[in-house]
């Protein structure tokens, strides 16, 4: 068995066919997240894509885990922003995370590792939920499995939308629009938002922008970014942009203009994503970790992400449980706002 490293863009056919082939046999995989068309888009607009190849006794590649390298330690493919990691491997297959600590690599950080590598108990110092629904059948079909304040905000924002007709003119939904003018006001949205939270921004970064504006024109069969808006007359009231692949939408960049928070025009969007998930092909809509309110109303199930390091340095492995509990004690402390910015910072987002 052997495990080298390669630049993203040094892949062969050999290597991105077997990506596909793995990820196509284990359901656990069906994210966007690890498709490598969300690897191919992160190398082209930001920091180089690194990955580690893991070949069998015969050869074959047995598994593929994209990183980005600072250094001596390994970030997953996209981080910050990558609500789903892990390695591409085939059901049943045994994957040491060790092996990524090969090339100059000693230590692998990971936050929303995929749960179920048994072989990465030793590394992991806390688990998270991460929500999402199950839209099967559309919006009759989600209501039957949701719980009782999912089902009451889905009737309040049927509610609200007639009232914005009311007040601001015809309510419009776009499920699926390459609209760069759109995509630029969900960027200066959420860069408010970032803002009016504490919040570090995601967009200050270079290439970030760039990244999403490439997804938006990636309308591959199989891997798309998806740009969902609600306008009421000429007001953009809410929008998102996320990412699908197969029958699973991921919910990243949701957004809505803060003048109009007495409608909740984030529930109105959500809810005529769920009525329009048929006709796209969509079945789940994961909503990523977080305890955000309206993830724990709106949820029909939950995963599990996990949260570690993988390296040999023990001391640094301590340090980060170390770390992981002051996270828990700020997020559950009344103290306030400073100490949820300390938590942030912590965990280097």
């Amino acid at each position: 068995m052997t495990t080298t490293i390669m630049a993203f863009d040094r892949l062969g056919a050999a290597e991105l066919d077997a990506w596909h082939a793995l990820r196509a046999k284990n359901p656990l995989l069906d994210s966007p997240y690890f498709h490598p068309g969300f690897a191919a888009a992160v190398h082209a607009t930001g920091p180089p894509v690194t990955v580690v190849v893991h070949r069998d006794a015969r050869g074959e590649v047995a598994a593929l885990l994209a990183g980005h390298r600072e250094g001596a330690l390994l970030r997953p493919v996209g981080w910050p922003g990558a609500d789903f990691q892990g390695p591409v491997l085939a059901p049943g297959t045994m994957f040491d995370p060790r092996l990524v600590l090969t090339g100059g690599i000693r230590a692998f950080a990971f936050d929303h590792l995929l749960d179920g590598l048994a072989e990465a108990e030793p590394w992991t110092v806390s688990r998270r939920p991460s929500p999402y629904l199950d839209v099967t059948g559309g919006l009759d079909g989600y209501l039957g499995r949701a719980s009782k304040s999912g089902r009451e905000n889905m009737s309040q924002a049927r509610r609200r939308a007639a009232k914005a007709a009311r007040e601001l003119g015809e309510v419009r939904f776009a499920a699926d629009v390459v609209d760069e003018a759109a995509l630029a006001r969900v960027v200066e949205l959420k860069r408010a938002q970032y803002r009016a939270t504490g919040a570090a921004d995601y967009f200050a970064e270079p290439g970030r922008v760039e990244l999403l504006t490439r997804l938006l024109h990636t309308r591959d069969p199989d891997f798309a970014g998806v740009l969902s808006t609600v306008h009421a007359g000429s007001t953009l009231l809410a929008a998102h942009f996320g990412m699908r692949s197969g029958g699973v939408l991921h919910w990243w960049f949701p957004v809505y203009d803060p003048a109009y928070g007495h409608l909740a025009p984030g529930w109105m969007l959500l809810r005529e994503l769920v009525c329009a998930a048929p006709a796209l092909g969509v079945t789940r809509i994961d909503l990523g970790r977080g305890d955000d309110e309206y993830k724990r109303r709106a949820k029909t199930g939950e995963s599990l992400v996990a949260q570690g390091l993988v390296t040999r340095n023990r001391a640094r492995l301590l340090l980060r449980r170390a770390q992981e509990s002051a996270v828990a004690a700020a997020k559950s402390s009344a103290a306030g706002p400073a100490l949820q910015r300390l938590a942030r910072r912590l965990r280097g987002r």
